[in-house]
């Protein structure tokens, strides 16, 4: 919501400012719909173009993340604390081994039904069952497992981040595509020469709008999803470091509880429990 009403008091300060300094709003209107023609239906081609039709498919979900932001907030980081305590208090207590039916089946393990939001969640339950799968196959070696977890979500970080990358790229050619629009427009009233000048000064003034339109969307529109895209998934890829750090702890030989506690501190400040309701659950779920 905070990008919507940015960019509606962006666009108002545009063309309130346009307005009141005695502008015109007829020509730009008029001219509008055939200029944004040739930017906006060149940008999308250049999307098609430069990308996979999985990629496209997961436009909707980008653009989703833009408007409503983070994805993962306070109560999902306690939740995924609670869930990574619960199977390391396990196996601290009976053996690694006793994970084995929670890692191999998790939608039917009864510690990750204690925390649905997670166990229906994919990419998180993957990410957990798999290395607890790769501790059980006495991988104790901490450093070993930090260099694997952290390469892999590098991996899916840039992944994740090709979506912003390609809205960028967007954004610094929409300023040219402008150009071009504007060019069009210039051949089309050298090609009506003859006309009188009033004609001719709005078909200049309509000419003028594609430069106006390329930039207004570069730095208005498309710049700013880029940017904000990019942001929140850098914050929501921080959720699933969470799990290496604590996990990475484990290996190391700390205990559940202090490994959930060095899991707290690498959660971003935005979001990060205290300490207290971290240790009151932690005894809530000790009893």
């Amino acid at each position: 919501m905070l990008y919507l009403s940015g960019i509606c008091f962006a666009l108002v300060c545009v063309f309130g400012s346009f307005v009141l300094s005695g502008g015109a709003l007829g020509p730009l209107l008029a001219s509008m719909p055939f200029e944004g023609l040739t930017i906006i239906g060149s940008a999308i081609g250049i999307f098609i173009m430069t990308n996979s039709i999985k990629t496209i498919k997961t436009l909707p979900h980008y653009l989703i993340l833009v408007l409503k932001g983070p994805a993962y907030n306070r109560q999902n980081y306690m939740d995924l604390l609670a869930l990574l305590y619960r199977l390391l208090r396990q196996a601290n207590m009976k053996g690694f081994t006793s994970l084995e039916d929670h890692y191999e089946n998790p939608m039917e393990s009864n510690i990750f039904e204690q925390t649905p939001k997670i166990q229906k969640d994919a990419h998180t339950r993957n990410l957990i069952c798999d290395y607890l799968r790769l501790i059980s196959m006495n991988m104790d070696e901490a450093y070993q497992l930090d260099e694997i977890m952290s390469a892999e979500l590098k991996k899916n970080l840039q992944e994740d981040l090709q979506m912003s990358e390609c809205f960028q790229n967007i954004a610094d050619s929409l300023p040219a595509l402008g150009i071009v629009a504007a060019v069009l427009g210039v051949i089309n009233t050298m090609a009506a020469i003859s006309k009188p000048p009033a004609i001719l000064g709005e078909m200049i003034a309509g000419a003028l709008v594609g430069t106006f339109l390329g930039v207004l969307c570069a730095y208005t529109v498309v710049g700013p999803v880029a940017t904000r895209m990019k942001t929140v998934v850098k914050q929501d890829n921080r959720y699933y470091n969470v799990v290496k750090t604590v996990l990475v702890a484990f290996v190391q030989g700390q205990s559940p509880q202090v490994c959930v506690e060095i899991g707290r501190k690498d959660i971003p400040s935005e979001f990060m429990p205290d300490f207290a309701s971290v240790d009151s659950m932690v005894s809530e779920l000790t009893r």
